[in-house]
C-alpha cells in the first residue's frame, strides 16, 4: 500500500489533465467518490472531468459538482476528446473495464496514467498501472478517505468532499447496518462530520425525497408483484418496462426496493428482477453466509459483494422469473440451514 500511496502521490504532484469515470448506472457510491475525487484535485490545482457512461438518480443531484459532471450518452465527441487528452484516468467503483460501458474502449486505448480505486473482488488483470483494491472495505468512498489520509493531505478535505464521502459510505452500507460496516467506518463517519457534513441533511436529501410517482412504484411492488417462498427463506420482485412507464419511471426509482423483501422476517435471499431497454437485469441480496455475488456469477454474468450482487439476463423477463425460482429451489438446502 505505501508503494502505492507514494507512486499516485508523485502523479498528482504536479497540475495536470484527470478523467474521473465510474460504472454504468452510478449508484451512490459511485457518484460520491468521484465527486469527491474531483473536489480534491481541484484544490491540488488539476484540471478535472468527470465522465459518467449514462445518467443516474436525481436524488444524487444535489451533490457539489455535479453539474459539472458529463454524461457519456449523448456527449461521445467530447468525453473522447477529454479521456485522449487525459494524462491520468482515474477508475472508480468497479472492477472490470467493461462496466465503464461506452467509455471502456477510449480509455483502454489511452496513454494515461490509469488508477484504480474499487471495493470489488477480483479486479481485472492489468485493468490500471496502480491497484487500489479492497474487497473487505464497505465502499469505495471509505477506501478513497483512507488513500487521502494515507497520503498526508486529510486536511485538504472540506465540507464538500466529506458530504460526498458521507453519501457514498452510507449508501453502500444501508445506512451503516450491512456487515461491512466496521469500526473503523464509523470513525470515517465522525471524521466526515467534524470536517463540515451535514448528517441529518444527507439522509433527508437521499432518503426523504422521492417522489409521489416512486412510493405509488414502491406500493405496487410490495402488493401485486412480491412472490413469498418462506419454505425456502426467498422473495422475487419483478418489474416489466410496460409497469414502469405506468408509474412514469425516472432513474433512481426501483433503488432499495429489493431492501423491502429481504427485510421481511425469515426472507434471507431475495432477488429484483427488472425489464428496462429490453434488458433484463437482476439485483440480489442476501443475509448470513449465502454468497449471491457467486449465483450472479454462475447464472447472470454477474458478480459483486457476498450479500450484494447484480446479473444480466439473456431471457425475458418472464423466463428469468422461472429460473430464479428454479435456483431457488436448487439451493433450498442452504436457504434453509444459513448461519
Amino acid at each position: 500500500m505505501s508503494n502505492r500511496i507514494e507512486k499516485l502521490k508523485e502523479i498528482i504532484s504536479r497540475p495536470q489533465k484527470i478523467v474521473i469515470t465510474t460504472h454504468r448506472g452510478p449508484d451512490g457510491d459511485a457518484i460520491g467518490s468521484s465527486l469527491a475525487l474531483y473536489n480534491f484535485l481541484l484544490k491540488l490545482g488539476h484540471t478535472v472531468n468527470v465522465i459518467t457512461p449514462n445518467d443516474y438518480a436525481s436524488f444524487l443531484h444535489w451533490l457539489p459538482g455535479n453539474n459539472e459532471v458529463i454524461e457519456f450518452e449523448g456527449s461521445e465527441k467530447i468525453s473522447e476528446k477529454l479521456v485522449n487528452d487525459a494524462e491520468t484516468i482515474f477508475m472508480l467503483d468497479f472492477n472490470h473495464l467493461y462496466r465503464a460501458d461506452g467509455l471502456a474502449d477510449y480509455i483502454k486505448k489511452s496513454n494515461a496514467n490509469k488508477v484504480l480505486i474499487d471495493h470489488h473482488r477480483d479486479p481485472e488483470k492489468n485493468i490500471a498501472d496502480i491497484v487500489f483494491s479492497n474487497p473487505d472495505i464497505c465502499s469505495t468512498c471509505q477506501l478513497l478517505f483512507e488513500i487521502i489520509e494515507q497520503m498526508g493531505m486529510f486536511k485538504l478535505i472540506d465540507k464538500n468532499i466529506a458530504e460526498c464521502i458521507y453519501v457514498g459510505i452510507m449508501t453502500d452500507t444501508g445506512s451503516f447496518k450491512y456487515s461491512s460496516t466496521t469500526s473503523k467506518t464509523h470513525n470515517v463517519i465522525a471524521s466526515l462530520i467534524d470536517c463540515g457534513a451535514r448528517n441529518t441533511k444527507i439522509h433527508d436529501l437521499i432518503y426523504d425525497n422521492y417522489s409521489a410517482d416512486r412510493m405509488k412504484l414502491l406500493g405496487y411492488c410490495l402488493n401485486n408483484k412480491m412472490l413469498l417462498f418462506p419454505e425456502n427463506n426467498s422473495a422475487i420482485i419483478s418489474l416489466s418496462n410496460k409497469e414502469l412507464k405506468k408509474f412514469n419511471f425516472k432513474k433512481g426509482d426501483t433503488e432499495g426496493i429489493i431492501n423491502y423483501a429481504l427485510a421481511i422476517k425469515g426472507i434471507i435471499f431475495a432477488a429484483f428482477i427488472v425489464e428496462r431497454d429490453n434488458i433484463v437485469k437482476l439485483s440480489l441480496r442476501s443475509k448470513g453466509s449465502f454468497k449471491v455475488n457467486e449465483i450472479a456469477k454462475k447464472y447472470f454474468s454477474g458478480g459483486g459483494h457476498e450479500n450484494a450482487a447484480g446479473g444480466v439476463s439473456t431471457k425475458n423477463i418472464e423466463s428469468t422469473i422461472g429460473k430464479v425460482k428454479e435456483i431457488i429451489n436448487n439451493y433450498k438446502n442452504e436457504l434453509n440451514n444459513i448461519k
